[in-house]
């Protein structure tokens, strides 16, 4: 089965997850943000191997460690969908903006598209696009284990912004009400930041995107 293990990083407290496979103890880190350290000692804490780096979206927040820690760790890169290589090309001018330190931009080893699937040793995570908080955002969903890590598209009573440059509110809400709300109420949601919650909840109560909103 699947394990999951967050992991707050930056000034922002982003969710990055450490994602491992409980048979094989291979694993991924999903969102390294930052804090590499932090994120090494859970690593090690854990007693995982990485074996790649899966990414929900090109904000700083999520992305902006991916280079040095792919570099370091000599695994690939998964994520997010291509709509989203403008964001992550422009690390450094993003670092800039919100204050962090220099943040290079990187290439990821493999685009992400709907549908596709993602493997973390021999457990399988299938990949949805949602765009609307950025245009090529990732959700990724283990079925088995139901529970879906949605980066920045909801949160526990709340949306994702949709004012940043190619985000968009209508678009972002439809993401959310066809392609996550159909993967059940007893589905958990690990978001980018903040608890967790369950799609069910969101439904009932989420003044955006709830069944009464």
């Amino acid at each position: 089965m699947i394990q999951l293990r967050v992991v707050p990083v930056t000034p922002f407290e982003q969710n990055c997850s450490i994602v491992w496979c409980d048979k094989t103890r291979k694993a991924a880190v999903v969102d390294p943000g930052g804090d590499i350290g932090k994120i090494r000692a859970a690593i090690a804490q854990l007693g995982v191997t990485v074996e790649k780096i899966l990414i929900t979206h090109g904000h700083i927040d999520h992305a902006g460690a991916t280079a040095p820690l792919a570099r370091e760790l000599g695994v690939p890169v998964e994520g997010p969908q291509e709509e989203d290589r403008f964001w992550i090309a422009g690390m450094p001018q993003q670092s800039r903006m919100f204050g962090f330190p220099d943040v290079e931009s990187f290439e990821p080893d493999r685009w992400l598209h709907d549908g596709d699937t993602v493997t973390v040793g021999e457990e399988t995570l299938q990949v949805i696009h949602t765009p609307g908080h950025t245009p090529g955002h990732v959700v990724f969903f283990h079925p088995e284990a139901r529970v879906a890590i949605v980066g920045d598209v909801l949160f526990a009573g709340s949306i994702g912004r949709s004012d940043f440059p190619r985000g968009d509110h209508a678009t972002l809400v439809r993401s959310i009400r066809e392609k996550l709300f159909p993967l059940g109420d007893d589905v958990t949601f690990f978001p980018g930041h903040g608890p967790t919650s369950t799609f069910g909840e969101e439904r009932e109560s989420n003044p955006y995107v709830g069944d009464y909103a």
